[in-house]
C-alpha cells in the first residue's frame, strides 16, 4: 500500500526512485479504509536524510499510512531550510488536538547535556505528555528512546567512557515477541551514541520489558508489555553509509574519531561497507506498524490514556 506524505517533503521523489509509491490527499479521499496516522518527531539536524530514512521502511507495508512530521521550534536549525520546514512540517499547536495511531521520537545530537539543559526539553515534555491521551503506541530510538525512558521512568542516561560508533551484534531475551517476528537469535544494528541508560533501572522496572541486549553493550530494545511504548538505543533506519558520513564528518571537525566498528570489511575505508542490518530493520518496522494495527482503536477519540 502507498503512504500518504505531505506533498513538499523532499523525500518524495527518493521515494519513487526506489519504487516505494506515495499518494496525495486526493487519491487517499478514494480509499475506502482508514489509514494508520504516523506522526515523527523528527529531532535530528539533517532533517531531509532522515525523513527518507524513515519513510523508506515505513513504506514497506501493506498498510495504507498518512505521515505528518513535526518539530520543535524552541531551536531554529541552521541544517535545513526554514522555509522548507515551515510548508512541510507541523509544530506542537499543529497537532495538539489531534489523534494519532503512532508517534516516532528520534535521536538528537544533544545526548552530552543534561535533558533539562536541551534548549527545547519543555517541547519534549509538552509531546510526551501530550501522547499520553492522543497517541496510541509510541516508539522512541536513541537520545529519543533516552529521553522517553527518563520522563516516564525516571531512568538516567550514563556517560560511556568513549562514543560508541559501529555495527553490534545483539542477542534476543525474549523469544516469539510480535516486535521481533522473524529476527534471528542474533541481529545487527547500527550504534552512534555518547550515552547509554541505567541498566540495573530498565531491569528492576516492573513496567518494562527487555527484548535484547549484549554483554558487551548492554540493553537495544525495551517495551512495556502492551508494546505501547517501545524504546530502541540504536538506528535501525540508518542507510549503508550513515555511519561513513558521520565518521568523515567528525575528522573534519578535527574531533579524531574513532574507526566505526565491525563497518568496513577489514576495516579498510576504502570498501563499500556492510550493510548487514537491513532486513532487520525492516522486519522491525514492519512488526511494529503491524502491532500498531492490530491493537489500535478504529475511533482515535476513544484512546484509553497511557499511563
Amino acid at each position: 500500500m502507498p503512504i500518504k506524505i505531505d506533498p513538499h517533503l523532499s523525500a518524495k521523489e527518493k521515494l519513487r526512485e526506489e519504487n516505494i509509491v506515495t499518494i496525495d490527499n486526493d487519491r487517499a479521499m478514494t480509499q475506502d479504509i482508514r489509514p494508520l496516522k504516523i506522526l515523527i518527531l523528527n529531532l535530528m539536524p539533517l532533517k531531509k536524510p532522515t525523513e527518507v530514512q524513515l519513510l523508506r521502511l515505513l513504506g514497506n507495508t501493506p498498510l495504507q499510512l498518512e505521515i505528518d512530521f513535526c518539530r520543535p521550534v524552541s531551536r531554529v536549525g541552521t541544517h535545513t531550510d526554514n522555509s522548507y520546514l515551515e510548508s512541510a512540517y507541523l509544530e506542537f499547536s499543529d497537532v495538539a488536538d489531534k489523534y494519532y495511531d503512532g508517534l516516532i521520537v528520534t535521536g538528537a545530537p544533544v545526548e552530552k547535556l543534561e535533558y533539562e539543559d536541551v534548549e527545547y526539553w519543555g517541547e519534549i515534555e509538552e509531546y510526551l505528555e501530550w501522547a499520553r491521551t492522543h497517541v496510541y503506541a509510541v516508539l522512541h530510538y536513541c537520545w529519543g528512546a533516552q529521553a522517553g525512558l527518563y520522563y516516564y521512568y525516571d531512568i538516567p542516561k550514563v556517560m560511556l567512557p568513549q562514543k560508541l560508533c559501529g555495527i553490534y551484534p545483539y542477542g534476543l531475551t525474549v523469544r516469539n515477541h510480535p516486535l521481533l517476528r522473524g529476527f534471528d537469535d542474533r541481529y545487527f544494528i547500527p550504534q552512534s551514541r555518547y550515552t547509554k541508560v541505567d541498566d540495573a533501572q530498565v531491569d528492576s522496572n516492573p513496567e518494562l520489558q527487555v527484548l535484547s541486549r549484549s554483554v558487551e553493550n548492554g540493553i537495544n530494545i525495551v517495551a512495556t508489555e502492551d508494546m505501547r511504548r517501545v524504546f530502541v538505543m540504536g538506528h535501525f533506519e540508518y542507510d549503508r553509509m550513515s555511519l561513513r558520513d558521520e565518521y568523515v564528518r567528525d575528522k573534519g571537525k578535527g574531533l579524531d574519531p574513532a574507526l566505526p566498528r565491525h563497518y568496513y570489511p577489514t576495516d579498510d575505508t576504502t570498501q563499500e561497507p556492510l550493510f548487514k542490518w537491513c532486513s532487520y530493520a525492516h522486519l522491525f518496522y514492519l512488526n511494529w506498524l503491524n502491532m500498531v494495527y492490530q491493537d489500535t482503536p478504529y475511533d482515535l477519540t476513544k484512546l484509553t490514556k497511557k499511563d
